[in-house]
């Protein structure tokens, strides 16, 4: 039912949107006195507008600014009291992967990772909401809870009910887009290796901004280009514009100048020697050249067959593509071939031991041909569930494309939009086509489905566990087609949930603590945490990987917990022996840990030695 309007119109909104029409440019979003953000003009802009002569105004300077700038550099930085706890029962090879899995909102995601994974990922990458309208908007929530935000940011309908669209009629369609992206990529950033690409998908709705984004977060000296992919194979008429929009860009950013792609193999097929020439296979390479003779005389001066005595002349607008003393040279050296009949053109020989590279470089246009289709990806999901499940996923193909391009075989590749599991399936494939051992780092938000969806029907409620899902499917596939090979890659994955810190906030300084009173105290962990809950708080803690390989034992009512041989052990009250508390310590050898275990049995009393 449409809402009725209480009020008459509001006549200056109705004003800023004729002049939204005449000059767009004077139009733009603001913060009001009570925090809002309303579209307002510029009148400064607008005076211009409407002079012969240039307005004085504010000092300008280049810049990308928006409402909500500050606050998402802000948040960027805005520690939080929350941990990773793992899901035994949702991973696949818990004990063996090298793979994770994050289910939570992806910025605590970032700050969570920023001691485990500093400097570690070679290949971020990343496909988020494009902004069209219809997508979803992250909500980053800090200091006040989820009700207070969204009211506050107007993310909830009138009758409560939370708003996942970004509508264009929001005032701040772009501004809230650009904070949430600001706030990630910023995080981002650290934890690209030196040499290290961060590649972002993105469609017309907001490349130009996301491009001045990446500028100002990653550094402008960052860009190593936009590649084009085209998604569509056939025009869309549904456009009122008529103009259809067949596809879609791929930024890539570096962490360090050191970053490069790998590029493109050149084709020595191409290569042949028909002549038995002992220099080897060569090709035959044009010789013309691109300025006339104004521009460049020296490049125009006619060849002469020194066995004929046949002159050829350049091209009046190319001229050659080399000055004569080198065409002198190539012609002793036997490298210039000549044509059977005076109106053909003199080329060059090129011999592929002459090459400095057999690499050339990556064109900024992706071939379809390559990587498929954007119906490719929905195709792929569609054969693992046996239904659509998931809107528009990527190509597996198109991620494998820049997996190829940028890693190596023991590289870690994170995806923190991670949608339907694109990317876990792609690193999953290029493993095994080449026998690499890379590891993929995923989180998506537990976005519920639509009720009326093929995936809530199937039984999925949540975006992430359509993500689990594909990831076992395609890895149970993969390896079932890879046993007559005898090559197995690593397909599981240690499922993890955000969740708040193990530990309540029950510190005490020592000298407001009196021992005799220890067992009265409110104990420090939380009651529905567990042994391996408060070992991944340590891990991360301590800048630990959060794959490494763990053992546990049990002794004399204590969990013993052995990371990767003594990179950190931990000792905990077994749940079972107590169910109101857990002790906790850490050490960095094994004996100190037993120690440990043994005074905290003998006083019977809980100790702590990880910081909360």
């Amino acid at each position: 039912m449409k809402k009725i309007r209480m009020t008459s119109r509001d006549l200056t909104a109705r004003n800023i949107e004729t002049l939204a029409e005449l000059f767009p440019n004077v139009v733009t979003e603001t913060t009001d006195a009570e925090g809002g953000i309303q579209r307002s003009v510029d009148f400064d802009m607008l005076r211009q507008e409407l002079s012969d002569h240039v307005v004085e105004g504010p000092q300008e300077r280049y810049q990308l600014d928006w409402p909500g700038k500050r606050a998402a550099a802000f948040a960027a930085n805005t520690p939080i009291a929350k941990t990773l706890r793992p899901v035994r029962d949702e991973s696949v090879d818990f004990d063996t992967t090298e793979n994770l899995f994050i289910e939570g909102n992806n910025l605590d995601a970032l700050k969570l990772l920023q001691e485990s994974y500093l400097g570690k990922i070679k290949l971020i990458y990343i496909d988020p909401p494009y902004n069209t309208g219809n997508d979803f908007v992250y909500a980053d929530d800090f200091a006040e809870s989820t009700a207070e935000y969204l009211a506050k940011s107007e993310q909830v309908s009138d009758v409560g009910e939370r708003l996942v669209a970004n509508s264009e009629s929001n005032g701040r369609f772009h501004s809230d887009w650009l904070s949430m992206m600001y706030s990630r990529l910023k995080l981002a950033r650290n934890l690209l290796t030196d040499d290290g690409v961060i590649a972002i998908s993105i469609d017309d709705h907001e490349v130009s901004r996301l491009r001045a984004l990446c500028d100002e977060s990653l550094g402008p000296s960052a860009f190593m280009g936009t590649l084009v992919w085209r998604r569509r194979p056939t025009a869309d008429s549904r456009n009122f514009s008529r103009v259809s929009t067949d596809h879609e860009y791929v930024l890539l950013y570096g962490r360090s100048p050191s970053s490069r792609v790998k590029g493109r193999s050149i084709d020595e097929s191409k290569y042949r020697n028909p002549d038995e020439d002992i220099r080897g296979s060569w090709v035959s390479e044009n010789l013309t050249g691109l300025a006339d003779a104004s521009s460049r005389p020296n490049l125009h001066y006619d060849l002469v067959n020194p066995e004929t005595g046949i002159s050829y002349p350049p091209s009046p607008s190319r001229g050659w593509a080399k000055a004569k003393a080198t065409t002198d040279f190539l012609i002793a050296d036997g490298r210039i071939l000549w044509p059977a009949s005076r109106t053909g053109r003199p080329r060059e020989k090129k011999f592929l031991s002459d090459l400095r590279s057999t690499v050339t470089g990556l064109s900024t246009w992706i071939s379809s041909d390559e990587v498929g289709y954007n119906y490719a990806g929905t195709r792929e999901v569609r054969d693992l569930f046996g239904a659509k499940v998931f809107d528009f996923p990527k190509s597996t193909n198109l991620v494998k494309f820049l997996v190829d391009q940028v890693t190596t075989s023991d590289d870690i590749v994170m995806d923190f939009f991670a949608g339907s599991g694109s990317t876990a399936q792609a690193v999953i494939e290029q493993n095994s086509t080449d026998g690499g051992a890379r590891k993929f780092v995923l989180v998506q938000l537990a976005e519920p489905t639509e009720v009326s969806s093929h995936a809530f029907e199937a039984g999925y409620r949540t975006i992430s566990a359509i993500s689990r899902e594909r990831i076992r499917r395609a890895g149970t596939r993969l390896n079932a087609t890879s046993t007559s090979t005898g090559v197995a890659v690593d397909s599981g994955f240690r499922a993890l949930r955000i969740d708040s810190a193990s530990q309540s906030d029950v510190l005490r300084s020592a000298e407001d603590t009196q021992q005799l009173d220890l067992a009265a105290y409110e104990p420090s962990i939380k009651p529905d945490r567990f042994g391996e809950d408060l070992l991944f708080q340590a891990l991360l803690d301590a800048g630990l990987e959060l794959t490494l390989p763990i053992t546990r034992e049990e002794r004399d009512g204590f969990e013993i917990y052995d990371v990767e041989q003594g990179a950190l052990m931990m000792c905990c009250r077994s749940r079972e022996k107590n169910s109101l508390s857990l002790s906790l310590s850490l050490s960095l050898s094994r004996n100190r840990s037993r120690a440990c275990c043994k005074a905290a049995s003998a006083h019977g009393l809980p100790r702590r030695g990880v910081r909360a």
